[in-house]
Parts: structure tokens; C-alpha cells; sequence
């Protein structure tokens, strides 16, 4: 069961950069079905469904991908679809819903969840997500941290008091947030059992995160707090003059680091991706006996661990190992797996040589 109060808000700005050349500004890596018939953003609002269903979840983009998710989720309501003016990062956007909820509900509690995850253990994975709405209704900022499986030095950790148990749906109070560690340090949090990935999941009443807000970026909160109600006629009028002078800053850094009130629910198995790039698609595919996956067709000879996604197009690979191709009618990507989180380098290239057509 949902109460009633709560929310849901599905951050869906992103450009995917380094899913080029599928993940375009007008079709980025959350609205593209990466593993599956159904997109990645998709995919979020199904498995939040049963603890919020789509009348009450609220989703931030940008104008090049609102159209596209408009028609993707026909079940969430369009006005509650909105394109940031500019992006200013995770604090901003996560302020300007808090004060859209908070005029439309007075005692509303939101769960931000980021759009292009992967969860493959959906119930399970909602217990916790019920269990930080539940810390957050008690006025608590609630996290969730994914129990880690290797030393990842990509993503920041968050440290729960020792004793903490994995699966324990009592929430645990966070002693620190740490940035992305060199491998050495990750093999000491991966060690020390009390460190969980941050998976940028968060829940709080709307007011605490405006009080959070003033207290911590008050320049941002003054702005967001010039808007009018969700609804006025000159919302958006006043959004688009008012968002872009906002500070661009991530709520870890403006918020969560410096708060007194952080829980944590520490998540045993739920099989949680951040399908972060295309080695990580690589992961999750089915293999073949030479362990290749493919999206396509393929025959192949002499060829191990490679990632093949060229579409209705039988391709052939022959005395190839550790390689991901993608190819799309415009531009053809062949990478060594181990540099697929690089790709992102390649975007930047077009950038500086202007070829749009391609971003």
C-alpha cells in the first residue's frame, strides 16, 4: 500500500554520454531499452508502481527528451513532466520539487530515484524504499547504500555506525559520505563491511529539504523560493528567469554531507546496476558458450567476451576478443571493453569539432 502523501521524483536530465552512438541529446541513454522491450525510464516507474503509483510521480528533464518521455509515460500526468530551463545538477532540481510538492501537498514526502538504473529484484528492492518513506515521514533524510560486490572507485560510498546489517529494514545512522576513492581505499571500504555504494537514492518531507536548503545554499533556496504555486499562471514564466541563477551543485555536496539528520538503509541483494556504460550492458546480457553477448544476430569464430549491438543486421566477428561495437545508421562505435568508460571522450571530440548532427 501507498500512503498518500508520498512522492515520487525521477531525475531524468541526463545525456548518457557514454552509451554514444545509441544515447543521443534527443534520445539519451534513459528513454532507449538498453536491456529489455522497455526503456530504462520506463522500467523505474514500473517497479515503483506498487509503493507509488504514476498520478503522484513527478520527473525533471530537459526540452531535448520531454517529448519523448511525455509519450513513454502516458500514466504520469504531462504537467508533471517539466524540463529544467538549465541544468544546475542534483540540488537545484531537487529543491525546485521540493517546492512544487510542498504547494500541492503540505505534508508531502518524496523519494528521488535516478531514471536509468537497473533493479533486478524488484519487491525486495521496495522494502527498502518503503522503509526510508517511513524515516523520512519521521522527518529523517533517508538514503539508500547498495552493498558493494567489488572496490568500485566510480562511485562515492556511505559510510553506516558499525553494526549496521545488510537487509535490515531498520535504518542506520550515516557517519559520512565519501568521494569516488582510489582502488587502495576501496579495498579497505570493501573490507571494513560498513561502507555501501551511493546509488543517489534519497527521501525526505518537502519541507525538510527546503529548511535543509535555506540552511546550507540559501542563494538557491531565495530563488526557488521566488516561484510562485505549482499551477500559477506564471509559474513557468518565473521557472525559466529563475532556475538558470541557481548554483550548480549536487545535493551529496550541498545537503547530505553537511546534515546532522542522515539515515541510511543498508540493501542486501537487489541487483542494483547503474548501467553506467556499455561494458555494464555487457554484464548483464546473456552469453554466449564464447562469452559474447549480443543485441544482434551474430556469427562468430575465434571471438571471446565481446558486446555486439548493430541492430536487425547479422554481423560476423572473426579472431576478436574483448570489444564493443555498436552500430546505428549515422556513426559506428568499436571500442575495447576495458576503455568503455571513456566513450564519453569521444562526445567531447564531435563537441570541439562542432559535428551536432552526431550529439
Amino acid at each position: 500500500m501507498s500512503k498518500p502523501h508520498y512522492y515520487g521524483l525521477i531525475l531524468a536530465g541526463g545525456r548518457g554520454t557514454r552509451f554514444w552512438p545509441r544515447s543521443r541529446r534527443k534520445h539519451s541513454k534513459q528513454v532507449l531499452p538498453i536491456l529489455g522491450d522497455r526503456t530504462l525510464i520506463q522500467a523505474t516507474v514500473d517497479r515503483l508502481s506498487p509503493a507509488i503509483p504514476p498520478e503522484r510521480l513527478w520527473v525533471l528533464t530537459n526540452d531535448h527528451l520531454r517529448d519523448v518521455i511525455v509519450r513513454q509515460l502516458p500514466t504520469v500526468p504531462q504537467r508533471q513532466i517539466l524540463a529544467e530551463p538549465a541544468q544546475r545538477n542534483t540540488a537545484p532540481a531537487i529543491g525546485l520539487a521540493a517546492h512544487i510538492l510542498k504547494s500541492v501537498d503540505q505534508d508531502a514526502v518524496m523519494g528521488v530515484f535516478p531514471s536509468d538504473h537497473v533493479i533486478g529484484r524488484p519487491s525486495r528492492y521496495l522494502q527498502f524504499v518503503r522503509a526510508a518513506f517511513g524515516a523520512a515521514d519521521r522527518g529523517k533524510i533517508g538514503v539508500l547504500g547498495i552493498l558493494p560486490r567489488w572496490p568500485e572507485t566510480g562511485y562515492g560510498y556511505i559510510e553506516l555506525l558499525r553494526g549496521a546489517k545488510p537487509g535490515s529494514l531498520v535504518p542506520a545512522p550515516v557517519s559520512s559520505f565519501r568521494e569516488k576513492p582510489d582502488l587502495k581505499t576501496a579495498v579497505k571500504y570493501l573490507a571494513a563491511k560498513r561502507f555501501y555504494w551511493n546509488a543517489g537514492m534519497f527521501f525526505w518531507r518537502a519541507s525538510v529539504v527546503i529548511d535543509a536548503l535555506r540552511r546550507y545554499l540559501p542563494k538557491t533556496a531565495s530563488i526557488l523560493a521566488t516561484l510562485p504555486a505549482f499551477g500559477h499562471r506564471q509559474f513557468n514564466q518565473k521557472l525559466r528567469e529563475a532556475f538558470p541563477l541557481c548554483e550548480n551543485i549536487s545535493i551529496d555536496y550541498a545537503v547530505l554531507e553537511r546534515a546532522d539528520n542522515v539515515v541510511g538503509l543498508a540493501c542486501d541483494e537487489i541487483g542494483w546496476n547503474d548501467v553506467g556504460s556499455w561494458n555494464a550492458v555487457y554484464e548483464l546480457h546473456a552469453k554466449d558458450r564464447h562469452r559474447n553477448a549480443a543485441r544482434s544476430t551474430i556469427v562468430s569464430h575465434a571471438s571471446t567476451d565481446n558486446f555486439i549491438d548493430a541492430g536487425d543486421k547479422l554481423v560476423a566477428i572473426l579472431g576478436v576478443s574483448n570489444l564493443v561495437v555498436v552500430d546505428t545508421p549515422d556513426a559506428l562505435l568499436i571500442a575495447d571493453r576495458n576503455c568503455a568508460q571513456q566513450v564519453g571522450e569521444i562526445v567531447k571530440l564531435l563537441e570541439l569539432n562542432e559535428r551536432h548532427d552526431l550529439l
